[in-house]
Order: C-alpha cells, then sequence, then structure tokens
C-alpha cells in the first residue's frame, strides 16, 4: 500500500497536527494512570509507553511547524490552540475507566498505529519517513502489550471477562474516527488483527453499527476540553513560560 501522506501542503500539515493530537492526547490519557495502575510494573509500563506517544507527538509537532511555515513552535501548537482546533481521533480522548477500558482503548489505537507507521516510513517526506520509522518500532511493542494484556483479561476470570466485554462495547462506536483523513486504506487490516485478539481473547464486536465521529474535524466529546484544560493550564495561565 502507498504511503498515505496527502501531497498539498495544506493537507498535510492538517494530516500532521491529526497525527501529532492523537498522540498527545493519548499521552495524557495514559499518565494519568501512573501511581494508580493495578501494579508496579504496570505503573513504570505505561508511563513509559505515555513518554513514547509524547515523543511521537513532539516530532510531528515540530514537523508541522516546519510545513506550515509561520514560526510556530511544538509548544504553541500542542499548548496554545483550544479544543475545536484538535483533530485528534474520539478514541483517545476518552477517559481511562477501568484496567480493561484503557487496554481495549489502547488495542484499537496501537493497531491502527502499526498500520500508519509502516506505510509512512516509505513517505517521500524524509521527516516524517524518519519519525514514522522510529514509531514503528514502539507501536509493535505497544501493540504486543495491550494485546496480552486484552486476551489475559478477556479470556481470564468471570469478572476479568465480563469488564473486557464492557470496554470493547464501549469503545467500538469510537473507531471510525481512526480512518478518517488519509488512512482509510488501513481499515482492513485494522479489522483483521482486532478480530485475531477479540477471538483469542474470547470476545466479540459489537453487532450495533453506529459509529461517532467528528474529532477529525474538530468535534470532540465531553471530555477533550477537561483534558486541555488540565494540560494546558501553565502555558495559558503564564505564556511563553519556561523552565
Amino acid at each position: 500500500m502507498p504511503p498515505v501522506l496527502p501531497s498539498a501542503n495544506g493537507d498535510r500539515l492538517v494530516f500532521l497536527l491529526a497525527c501529532a493530537d492523537d498522540n498527545l492526547v493519548l499521552a495524557q490519557r495514559l499518565g494519568e494512570w501512573i501511581s494508580n495502575a493495578p501494579e508496579l510494573e504496570e505503573d513504570i509500563a505505561l508511563g513509559n509507553i505515555a513518554l513514547d506517544h509524547l515523543g511521537v507527538a513532539r516530532a510531528l509537532y515540530t514537523h508541522a511547524g516546519e510545513v506550515e511555515g509561520l514560526g510556530r513552535t511544538e509548544d504553541d501548537l500542542a499548548m496554545r490552540r483550544s479544543e475545536r482546533d484538535f483533530m485528534n481521533a474520539l478514541l483517545v480522548e476518552q477517559p481511562n475507566g477501568d484496567f480493561a477500558q484503557t487496554m481495549v482503548r489502547s488495542l484499537f489505537f496501537d493497531t491502527h498505529q502499526v498500520e500508519l507507521w509502516s506505510d509512512l516510513s516509505d513517505s517521500d517526506d524524509a521527516t516524517l519517513a524518519g519519525i514514522a520509522a522510529r514509531a514503528l518500532k514502539e507501536a509493535r511493542y505497544h501493540l504486543r502489550h495491550s494485546s496480552a494484556w486484552v486476551i489475559r483479561l478477556g479470556d481470564g476470570t468471570e469478572e476479568s471477562h465480563r469488564r473486557a466485554q464492557e470496554a470493547v462495547d464501549a469503545l467500538w462506536r469510537y473507531t471510525a474516527d481512526l480512518f478518517e483523513g488519509g488512512a482509510d486504506g488501513h481499515r482492513d487490516q485494522w479489522q483483521k488483527t482486532i478480530e485475531e485478539v477479540l477471538d483469542e481473547a474470547r470476545l466479540t464486536i459489537p453487532e450495533d453499527p453506529y459509529q461517532r465521529s467528528g474529532g477529525r474535524r474538530g468535534f470532540h466529546s465531553e471530555h477533550l476540553g477537561h483534558l486541555l484544560a488540565e494540560m494546558q493550564w501553565m502555558q495559558r495561565s503564564y505564556p511563553g513560560l519556561e523552565w
């Protein structure tokens, strides 16, 4: 499959910002687990995965600023845009919920990221190709981590199975957003991987076909505003503040 990166600079900027926003928002969500994870090893793992997503977001924001050519930095793009300006998929802004919901959310997103970065590693944009190649290595680890947990929870106790199935049922409606804005070619392989993991976990995809979208166009759930308020408060309260 050819790289999905749009060729026009305006479209390319939107694409880069959407990818960066996905990773920044999920990094913030996963960071909320630090000191709250069910075991110490998982506390460290989720913190490290959050840092991986943050690193990808920073690289993408920097490149987006270069493509835009208006002198905006990664901090400007991450900390000085409003909720309506963010183009992340609705999936990543959903609350952590319990541990099963966090792992199912990660499974859905990690599978998408592996396919996306695999394609973009061959992009004619050399900077993006470099970012994608590094991000792909991390995304493959993230997918191993989330899929292993979903299988463990789904094929575990009656309680863990119930919670994992409830997470799949609750989050499935937000998955279509992932394939808007240039990544629609990944849907078939994404679906295949997800079905394989859920089958091993004894979990089922909801029969309800309803999908909620809008994140790529700046229409978000009520959760993003709260997340951004917490994440951006220092830069908005003290513009230009540096450590």
